[in-house]
């Protein structure tokens, strides 16, 4: 498996510390908010890697955490609490508010098909880990403490600006408008590791620390999580490119230091999805979301198709003239895919011919678009076997995740619901008085409505036909 690494800013091979198996972390949401699809693109990113690893062999132990504290305005250490926002916006409590947004966002992923990863951990339920790595970053001389909370001094630190692959002055210039300055700090890119009531006194959640009563900052529950749950040495860590500074730049700072040693050798990430003002945010105040696509009749997976036609690390354009494209797409394929006979023998060399291209171009830094010309190839390839196309087809759906050949459920409103039922009373009588003719005109005059009757030891069933 090769992949573009961040760090080293080249495409590699992926060699993990122990062979046959990977450590992979991904960065998880801030459940302030319902996610909106440029979000959900790098997660669903994510879940492909996933399910290629594992297609191409690999044990793969994943886990994202859910930021529910902490994520303060900036992404730096200013403003207020992003879930403190929420919660003044809607009148609720922190609480109430991650539990919403967590379920909101699982639900998304369902509808994506994207994989719960095997650990999902809220940041609030390993508070005494952050306080452990904390307490050893100031007692080793990483970290200070200024106007009550706890910093980290980035000066510290010699390949602080080795992910982002700038320099201080560099960043001086580039930083993000939203990342304002704290007279507290020494230096302008040290971050907050621990925040006390100097900082925010009405911060709804806050625990006690050696420090004083307060909470911890953002970069430090992902270090944390992934020390906590998968050791000190990770393989592939992933996320969206803005994450890369400073959120993933201060992880590795934290970690490494804490650790001693080198913390994770991959890092992987994902290109924005912009619209046609930009990168699509939150901030720009209304944003599409998987239930504002529903509710303009739009299936959730023809966006995943839409993502897998595209390279992960490249920014992705939306409009809806390009989803109305995919979506016509992905109805044509699964309409394809549903056509095919299971019939005629098993072509194990066939078989083995498209798979192998298969696992290639996932390989080739997880290339899903040319996978999806190989799924068209073998669709067109008439000297390929009906039964062989469908196994090659559910072979790739485990990494594509499409449903190709999941039947849709058609919804049908009550009135021809009651109608489809008084028509096959009709048709019951009809056989009880030996009128066959007669039953036979109801079954035909239902079929011309898209509907299929049939006869069971339980009685009559129906099922709708597109």
């Amino acid at each position: 498996m090769k992949l573009y690494n961040t760090l080293n800013k080249r495409v590699e091979e992926i060699v993990p510390r122990n062979e046959g198996v990977i450590n992979m972390y991904t960065c998880g949401p801030t459940v302030y908010h319902f996610a909106h699809i440029g979000n959900l693109r790098t997660y669903i990113t994510e879940d492909i890697l996933e399910k290629a690893l594992k297609y191409l062999g690999y044990k793969v132990n994943r886990v994202m955490n859910i930021t529910d504290v902490g994520h303060l305005v900036g992404d730096g250490d200013s403003g207020e609490d992003k879930m403190m926002v929420a919660a003044k916006r809607e009148h609720k409590s922190s609480i109430s508010i991650a539990k919403y947004y967590t379920d909101a966002f699982r639900s998304d992923c369902d509808k994506l098909n994207i994989r719960w990863p095997d650990i999902v951990s809220p940041a609030t339920d390993n508070i005494d880990y952050y306080i452990k790595i904390i307490s050893k970053l100031l007692d080793c001389g990483y970290a200070y403490i200024s106007c009550g909370n706890v910093y980290f001094d980035t000066t510290k630190y010699k390949d602080y600006y080795k992910l982002s692959g700038r320099c201080a002055d560099d960043l001086m210039v580039a930083v993000r408008e939203d990342i304002k300055e704290d007279h507290a700090k020494k230096n302008p890119f040290d971050f907050g590791l621990w925040f006390t009531n100097s900082k925010f006194n009405n911060q709804e959640l806050q625990w006690d620390s050696p420090w004083g009563r307060g909470y911890p900052g953002w970069h430090i529950e992902c270090s944390g999580i992934s020390i906590k749950y998968l050791g000190e040495y990770l393989d592939i860590h992933c996320g969206a490119e803005d994450a890369i500074f400073p959120h993933h730049t201060n992880e590795i700072a934290q970690s490494e230091c804490y650790l001693g040693h080198k913390w994770c050798n991959y890092w992987v990430h994902m290109g924005f999805l912009n619209d046609k003002s930009g990168k699509m945010s939150k901030s720009k105040g209304e944003f599409l979301t998987v239930s504002l696509l529903e509710e303009k009749g739009y299936d959730p997976l023809c966006y995943r198709y839409l993502c897998l036609n595209s390279y992960y690390h490249n920014a992705l354009t939306f409009s809806y003239d390009i989803l109305d494209g995919a979506s016509n797409e992905y109805k044509k394929l699964k309409t394809r895919v549903q056509s095919i006979k299971d019939d005629d023998e098993y072509q194990k060399d066939k078989f083995d011919i498209y798979n192998n291209k298969f696992r290639d171009a996932l390989s080739n830094d997880l290339n899903t678009s040319t996978c999806m010309t190989i799924l068209y190839d073998v669709i067109k390839d008439k000297d390929i076997s009906g039964k062989t196309k469908i196994r090659l087809i559910e072979s790739f759906d485990k990494v594509l995740s499409l449903d190709l050949l999941k039947k849709d459920k058609i919804e049908i409103d009550n009135k021809f619901k009651k109608y489809i039922d008084d028509m096959i009373k009709k048709r019951d009588e009809y056989k009880k008085n030996k009128e066959y003719d007669k039953a036979d005109s109801v079954r035909d005059e239902l079929k011309s409505k898209g509907v299929i009757i049939k006869d069971t030891r339980e009685g009559t069933v129906f099922e709708i036909i597109s």
